[in-house]
């Protein structure tokens, strides 16, 4: 790979829904470059950014991709990204290293959840953007339609830059709105001019209007001439739209099709004229050694720094670190200092990485993606930076995952390659987490849903070769009592010689404290207990409030005063009363009134305003407490409840279908409430059973 300039980069991501275009459209793109001989398909699975085995089993894309394209003295590094929100951590990391984005759109599904939330994510970055409408072959395909929802939703700022032409029932041209011209593909590759079809000519003059419309938006000199019924120039119209598109006030809408390899060119082109180079984007650090900002700004003759943005850590390639130079131009064995780990980390080679090819580069400059080997201690989202110029970046927020299973081995004795497995994937992806749950004996897998999850046991099973079981969790009751009580226990135990002999008489009472699990006191008078056993009896307490008598579960809020008991000098030992104990602790508590305690989540739901009332229906089925709703931009309600743990369990399939994919939900825990009887009474009986 060439080294290029920061001025001859674009760094462009593709979003959109799942099965709108994005890995079929890079792949057109690589094949018309050259990079590729054959023009590969999800299909077949022989695309250049769909290369992991699972993603070719399931025909979609799970991992971001850099795709870098070389092209008439350019390099576009189209970052390709995964459609369905179950992988939006992938997403939100190719964000981070993007200048510039195009929205994928289906000319025959149109605008669909994926649409709405790839433009959110636009708006929230300020992305300069444009659109680009796929399946332009198929009959079925409507770029008009696409337009005009883009418009009803978005208003003055769509501007689309072609139409479609087709004769025959076959996608053989589209007419340029700016220059007012037709264009037809030849044998050639290339396009002939010809004069606009009478039936496009209706189309054109309402896309022009738009158009114009779109430009005349972007000052208030071109507004005033635009009701003074001024004409604009052609050249008029590229430089305002250059500003626009820049400061995301015009969104250009172009089409094609993917399958015959059409519209790449001239989205190439614009993707060259009116997307940002790198040195045109702002962007600021932290300098440490004084705390003052550091304009970066892609800037190649400043302090070099660079930022990662994604990790891949492949069992067959190794690691690679993938990162955007910020600053200054990285060269081979350069040193590079990671603040947030206070270690200096030597580059060696320099490559980039096309699909899962990795091709080494002379350097790096500033704006520019690449990737580095084996570093040592660095992670995704650290900054690195030269020691005598220590920056830092904001890191990126990357969505946390609230759906979780339980999972074991398939196999005895993997538990250890298990886990070694997991923190790689969890290394490569940061919306996964495990946990380990010892209270209840259980170690969970996060993700941002079952699919998600589900995905990595496929992972697992398919790059690692280990199997793991996904099971329901086992929600985190806790047991107490509601009484007090007077228990007495005593533990003799003849067997020849040294016997075993203890006996404790203990008082248990609600402690009125439900964060701690026991507490432990004792008013033995007269030596009844020697106190050399009191440690003994408040061990016995210790290993009881593991697993209470009730339903197994952890124990809570119980105070246990030992006012009295026995001994015997000869056949008592710490053994003897620690068990005495446990025994006395089982009996006590069964009698003290005990009840069984849910986890109650404090829980969050932003819905579009059409679903709130299945939303809301739902949540009182599953014995939520409505708190209350408030409306947010854009037509969402965020709702407000308090649900039980228990009944969190696949909400997310739920809401996916409730809502089509656009309901989001988030939750922390807020307390421990009673369970209604027939929740503790199904929980008892599951306990006995085992």
């Amino acid at each position: 790979m060439n080294v290029f300039t920061t001025d001859k980069i674009r760094n462009v991501v593709l979003l959109g829904h799942g099965g709108s275009g994005k890995t079929s459209l890079v792949e057109a793109i690589s094949y018309l470059a050259g990079i590729t001989n054959r023009l590969g398909s999800v299909d077949a699975g022989n695309t250049i950014s769909d290369f992991e085995k699972e993603e070719i089993k399931r025909k979609m894309s799970l991992k971001a991709t850099v795709v870098p394209i070389p092209w008439e003295g350019y390099k576009i590094n189209l970052l390709d990204t995964p459609g369905y929100p179950d992988f939006v951590g992938e997403t939100e990391e190719a964000l981070a290293a993007a200048d510039a984005a195009i929205i994928v759109v289906s000319g025959k599904s149109g605008i669909e959840v994926g649409t709405k939330r790839a433009w959110e994510l636009c708006e929230k970055r300020k992305l300069p953007r444009m659109v680009f409408v796929t399946e332009m072959d198929d009959d079925k395909a409507s770029f008009r339609e696409v337009v005009q929802s883009l418009q009803e939703m978005y208003g003055k700022r769509i501007a689309p830059f072609h139409l479609p032409i087709r004769e025959n029932e076959q996608f053989v041209g589209y007419v340029n709105v700016i220059q007012q011209k037709a264009k037809r593909w030849n044998d050639k590759g290339t396009v002939d001019k010809f004069d606009v079809p009478d039936y496009s000519q209706e189309n054109l003059s309402i896309c022009r209007d738009a158009l114009v419309e779109a430009v005349a938006e972007t000052s208030e000199e071109y507004m005033d001439r635009f009701f003074e019924g001024d004409e604009f120039s052609e050249d008029e119209i590229r430089a305002a739209l250059r500003v626009g598109v820049h400061d995301s006030e015009v969104v250009p809408v172009l089409m094609g099709s993917n399958t015959l390899a059409r519209g790449m060119y001239t989205l190439m082109a614009d993707i060259i004229k009116y997307f940002p180079s790198p040195d045109m984007c702002k962007l600021a650090g932290i300098n440490t050694t004084n705390n003052e900002v550091f304009e970066a700004n892609y800037d190649f003759s400043k302090a070099k720094s660079a930022y990662i943005f994604k990790t891949i850590a492949d069992p067959y390639i190794g690691k690679y670190s993938l990162i955007k130079v910020c600053s200054g131009v990285l060269k081979p064995d350069d040193t590079l200092y990671n603040y947030h780990r206070d270690a200096e980390e030597k580059l060696g080679k320099l490559y980039t990485i096309c699909g899962n090819k990795v091709e080494e580069v002379k350097e790096l400059h500033a704006g520019d993606i690449g990737a580095l080997a084996k570093l040592a201690v660095s992670q995704t989202t650290d900054s690195l930076s030269t020691k005598k110029t220590p920056i830092t970046y904001i890191r990126t927020a990357i969505s946390k995952p609230y759906v979780y299973k339980r999972y074991q081995a398939v196999k005895k004795g993997e538990e250890d390659k298990i886990a070694q497995s997991l923190a790689k994937i969890m290394v490569e992806d940061q919306t996964i987490n495990v946990v380990n749950d010892g209270e209840n004996g259980q170690t969970l897998i996060y993700g941002i849903s079952g699919t998600h999850i589900d995905t990595v046991q496929s992972v697992l099973a398919e790059k690692y070769k280990v199997e793991i079981e996904l099971l329901r969790p086992r929600t985190g009751f806790k047991e107490t009592i509601r009484k007090k009580v007077d228990t007495e226990f005593k533990y003799k135990k003849q067997t020849g010689g040294h016997g075993q002999y203890g006996h404790v008489k203990i008082t248990m009472e609600p402690s009125g404290d439900m964060d701690t699990p026991y507490v432990f006191d004792q008013i033995v008078v007269g030596g009844a207990v020697p106190k050399n056993y009191f440690p003994a009896v408040e061990k016995g307490i210790a290993e009881s409030v593991k697993s209470g008598p009730l339903a197994k579960y952890p124990v809570t809020g119980v105070k246990v005063v030992l006012y009295d008991g026995s001994y015997h000098p000869v056949d008592s030992s710490e053994l003897a009363f620690k068990v005495a104990t446990e025994q006395a602790f089982k009996k006590g508590f069964m009698e003290a009134s005990p009840v069984l305690l849910e986890p109650i989540a404090s829980f969050k739901v932003v819905v579009p305003n059409d679903f709130t009332g299945d939303v809301m229906g739902d949540l009182n089925k599953r014995r939520g407490r409505i708190l209350g709703m408030n409306p947010l931009d854009d037509g969402y309600q965020e709702i407000l409840a308090e649900v039980p743990y228990i009944e969190l369990f696949e909400y997310d399939t739920k809401l996916y279908s409730m809502t089509k994919g656009s309901g989001v939900f988030s939750y922390e825990f807020a307390r421990y409430e009673q369970a209604p009887d027939d929740v503790a009474k199904k929980e008892v009986e599951a306990a006995k059973a085992e």
